[in-house]
């Protein structure tokens, strides 16, 4: 979306043709309603922007539920942004940490802003990008005074006022469409400017999972965060909001229910053991704070092999922290006679995965030539040299 689309849209006329157009979810639906919209005498700017925002409100659905509905959005934005449900769990730890006032340095649309603001948390939201920042006035306008919204950089802003900083650094390159990812160098503000504000207020900067843990400084809590099976983010606290003695946890949330386990640094994996009844995936949460070792005391559990990231176990237990399965049989790694082994056993529905070994999943699938009523997992890996492929059903 350019500043003339959003300009046509934040009109009353441009608010009631998105609310009447409703979801549009397919190609064909959006070219009906440019259709019937040129048609009617509306011009291109206001068509644009009223199709581009009903398809986006669809796909907001997964992260924002029904509030979608009455959401704008930047295709860049929506893709960046913090799922409600996350937001809402940030905003309780400044809620429980007593911080009144926050200040949202690189709000994009406005999803953290949107979970601090909804339990009372006085909110000042600031993005560097002019179109942005004004869907993100738009999407907390309901709050009224609780929050506001400033088009500016991180670096400019007085944060006299306020008790805290959340903060997400931009990782891409600038735009509302196609963006890029850039390297950690070149985001905006910088990485030394956060780590030093984080040294003066108490804070949390949301980074990707994957961030070089070698740049996490030593006095910030960092907390691993998966959602429904996804690890979407990495958090690093800072003063109050960092919980004492903890520096390395891992959230795990499925639906409502959230686990999470905590520890004051990265655990060491347990020992290897032989194969036992028992595989135990555990969730990228886990891996990427690596308390693998906490998982696996708690599941009596060995690693499978070194450096891969599955236990092994006899007892029958299983936790939040791991997907388990019980494995059936050791079949032929090699595709052909996998294949034949398949077949054999009627599999006609096989969930594939796979740890340390070169594979394409999907190219797999199409040389197993699956048939039957019969359905599975298969686990490929390997220990040392050798390759393993286990037939298992979840638990």
């Amino acid at each position: 979306m350019d500043t003339s689309e959003l300009t046509a849209l934040l009109t009353p006329e441009g608010l009631r043709l998105l609310d009447e157009a409703g979801p549009i979810a397919s190609t064909d639906d959006a070219a009906r309603t440019v259709s019937r919209l040129r048609a009617a005498g509306h011009s291109l700017d206001l068509v644009s922007a009223v199709v581009g925002q009903a398809r986006l409100r669809v796909k907001a659905a997964t992260k924002f539920g029904p509030f979608a509905e009455r959401m704008l959005f930047t295709r860049a934005g929506l893709e960046q942004a913090t799922r409600l449900s996350i937001a809402a769990r940030h905003a309780g730890r400044f809620r429980a940490a007593r911080i009144d006032s926050v200040a949202d340095l690189g709000c994009g649309i406005g999803g953290d802003a949107l979970g601090m603001a909804g339990i009372g948390i006085r909110v000042h939201a600031v993005d560097a990008d002019e179109v942005t920042a004004a869907i993100a006035a738009y999407n907390l306008a309901p709050f009224g005074d609780a929050a506001s919204v400033t088009h500016a950089r991180a670096e400019d802003v007085d944060l006299s006022g306020t008790d805290a900083v959340w903060l997400d650094p931009a990782r891409r390159t600038a735009g509302h469409s196609e963006t890029r990812q850039v390297s950690a160098a070149e985001w905006s503000p910088s990485l030394e400017w956060v780590f030093e504000l984080l040294k003066t207020k108490p804070g949390g900067v949301k980074l990707g999972p994957g961030f070089d843990r070698a740049q996490i400084p030593d006095d910030l809590e960092a907390q691993w965060i998966s959602a429904d099976g996804s690890t979407i983010e990495l958090v690093l606290w800072s003063g109050s909001l960092a919980r004492e003695g903890v520096r390395r946890a891992a959230l795990v949330v499925r639906g409502s229910d959230a686990w999470e386990l905590t520890a004051p640094a990265d655990t060491p994996d347990v020992e290897v053991r032989e194969l036992g009844a028992f595989v135990h995936e555990p969730d990228g949460a886990v891996i990427r704070a690596r308390l693998i070792g906490e998982v696996a005391r708690a599941l009596d559990a060995g690693m499978l092999a070194p450096g891969i990231a599955y236990l092994t176990s006899d007892a029958a237990l299983t936790s939040p922290f791991v997907s388990s399965f019980r494995v059936r049989e050791q079949l032929p790694a090699d595709p052909k006679k996998l294949a034949q082994a398949l077949r054999a056993r009627g599999i006609g529905t096989l969930e594939i995965k796979k740890r340390g070994v070169d594979v394409d999943p999907a190219v797999l699938r199409k040389k197993l030539s699956l048939r039957g009523d019969e359905s599975a997992t298969l686990i490929l890996t390997r220990v040392g040299s050798k390759r393993l492929a286990l037939l298992a059903d979840r638990v």
